[in-house]
């Protein structure tokens, strides 16, 4: 119950302006950040992807932002994403899907009235050929449940000219075990995650077992379809319980990878590599990083611990 009620009081912290300000002017606040967020600007995830990639690891990387008010906002985003994978491939780091991209839609656009939707999937559409010129792809990060569909419509569009972009569903929600069927054919690429957003009990499950149990539940669609699973979890549990179902689906390593956020259990993420699974972790980078912070504290207490503890030493 206490983790539950963190939980909630940590995602309106990310809806709080005033909060936003109080963390943001905290003198430490951005060297304890750069543990999850290693900079704001292009450069900065670049140097944090090449030197993933030289401990073993693959990476996708998030533009921070969601939830654009105007159109020049989506615009800039669009660029930033564009620019991003230049930058990417004249390093070298994204052959092969090596170093990739996460989007979310609506900072690219989705939630600007009636043609939002629209407009998000064109710009989706030029990210998209901006990383196959890179020869990379794109996932499209799964957002606010009201969204679920307008995404998965997205989705389905793109994937008519790029086969490869990849979708994220969310465990906690009651419909995701049915996604996970429709999505699971083969070339598919599918982002299983827990979810971090505060939804309502109609349409999310609200206890952490449940939402666990739904997830071993969709992981066993995904392992037995013809897709490639992204494990995304830090769970040492849900860990195991994916090696088992590759094992028990005759599935070779390369065939699904696991995925870990930047900053959050690391030497687990180069352990698994080391004994040759395929490991991708999530980079964010820029401005917008006040709401990707509280949600990852909001998933998981030792995450907020570790913060109220830097700030404690440093302040």
């Amino acid at each position: 119950m206490l983790n539950a009620a963190l939980r909630t009081v940590l995602l309106q912290m990310a809806k709080s302006s005033r909060t936003r300000h109080l963390i943001e002017t905290a003198p430490v606040s951005r060297s304890v950040v750069r543990r999850f967020v290693p900079g704001t600007e292009a450069a900065d995830a670049v140097a944090a992807t090449a030197q993933l990639e030289r401990d073993g690891l693959l990476v996708t990387i998030d533009h921070l932002g969601e939830d654009t008010t105007d159109q020049g906002q989506a615009d800039a985003v669009r660029a930033a994403y564009v620019d991003l994978l230049g930058r990417l491939s004249d390093a070298g780091l994204t052959a092969g899907g090596r170093a990739e991209v996460s989007l979310k839609l609506s900072a690219i656009g989705q939630g600007l009235g009636a043609d939002g939707p629209k407009r998000s999937t064109e710009h989706a559409h030029e990210i998209c050929e901006a990383a196959a010129a890179a020869g990379t792809t794109v996932t499209l990060d799964m957002e606010d449940h009201s969204t679920t569909d307008a995404t998965l419509e997205t989705l389905r569009q793109l994937r008519t000219d790029f086969g490869s972009v990849g979708a994220v569903l969310q465990s906690y929600l009651h419909r995701t075990e049915g996604d996970c069927r429709d999505l699971a054919g083969e070339g598919s690429r599918v982002r299983l995650c827990k979810g971090a957003y505060d939804q309502p009990a109609s349409v999310a499950f609200k206890d952490k077992a449940d939402v666990d149990r739904s997830y071993v539940r969709c992981l066993k669609v995904l392992m037995a379809g013809q897709g490639y699973p992204m494990v995304a979890t830090h769970d040492p549990r849900l860990i195991d319980i994916a090696g088992a179902l590759a094992v028990q689906n005759g599935r070779a390593q390369g065939t699904y990878e696991y995925q870990m956020l930047f900053g959050i259990r690391p030497d687990e993420q180069r352990r698994l590599a080391a004994v040759g699974e395929k490991v991708r972790v999530y980079l964010p980078y820029g401005q917008e990083w006040y709401g990707y912070l509280m949600r990852r504290m909001a998933e998981r207490p030792a995450n907020t611990a570790f913060f109220l503890r830097a700030l404690a030493t440093k302040g």
